[in-house]
């Protein structure tokens, strides 16, 4: 007869709470959560304040109770169909594209990189999206700025693989997109290209990102950051959907 696997009791813990709140639709209160999950509140709170900071659940405000997180819908997400996403947000980057000229990308945190599931080029508007997917490495582009300031547990799980990726101005610059609601790429990704990225965002949780990129000359530094309020204005528009 197999032995029954050894198992760790912070991890089923954890399992539970996670499973309480996706049958529970995604959030629930700290007593329910205990209750259903089989343990004392005060454990409940230590676990869930543990996955809040490392972004499996988080806290809204004005709201008492807790929500499953953007790290953990991202798992989910890069086993998941992205094409729902990508007709969701194709009229916000069209508008964009229309009004700046320039070419305009929908990005995506997937694990600890991101992931491009659209481009808008005004000079190829019938070019299909499939085409234009890839991934890259999150530190230095306009997009990864915006993951790295604002989703949860971005930058450790960046730091777990490529210890030194984040040295230098990397932190000032986070800190700086934290502040302003931007980021802005200055050639550091690409010789010769300028880019801005502004987040979206879905229940207060940042989901993806919208960048606006082209040659650093139709781009210099004012004009993308004129261009990051009109496209702020524009991502304010997309429907967000009640939990």
């Amino acid at each position: 007869m197999a032995r029954a696997p050894k198992r760790i009791q912070s991890i089923v813990r954890s399992a539970a709470i996670l499973e309480v709140m996706a049958q529970a639709g995604g959030c629930a209160r700290l007593g329910e959560i205990a209750a259903r999950a089989g343990m004392e509140k005060t454990t409940a709170h230590n676990i869930l304040q543990t996955l809040d900071h490392l972004g499996y659940v988080q806290r809204r405000p004005g709201d008492m109770r807790y929500h499953l997180g953007g790290r953990i819908l991202n798992l989910s997400r890069m086993v998941g169909d992205d094409h729902a996403l990508r007709a969701r947000m194709r009229p916000t980057l069209e508008a964009i594209a229309r009004q700046s000229g320039a070419t305009v990308h929908l990005g995506v945190p997937s694990g600890d990189e991101a992931a491009y599931l659209d481009r808008v080029d005004p000079q190829a508007p019938d070019m299909a999206a499939a085409a234009v997917q890839r991934r890259e490495t999150i530190e230095g582009s306009a997009v990864g700025l915006v993951f790295l300031a604002f989703v949860p547990g971005m930058g450790q799980r960046v730091l777990s693989t490529r210890a030194h990726a984040l040295d230098g101005g990397v932190r000032d610059q986070i800190e700086a997109v934290r502040l302003r609601g931007y980021a802005l790429d200055l050639e550091s990704y690409r010789p010769g290209q300028n880019a801005v990225a502004v987040p979206w965002r879905e229940h207060g949780e940042v989901r993806a990102a919208i960048a606006l990129t082209g040659p650093c000359a139709d781009l210099p530094r004012p004009r993308l950051v004129r261009l990051a309020w009109m496209m702020m204005q524009h991502v304010a528009r997309a429907t967000v959907q009640p939990c």
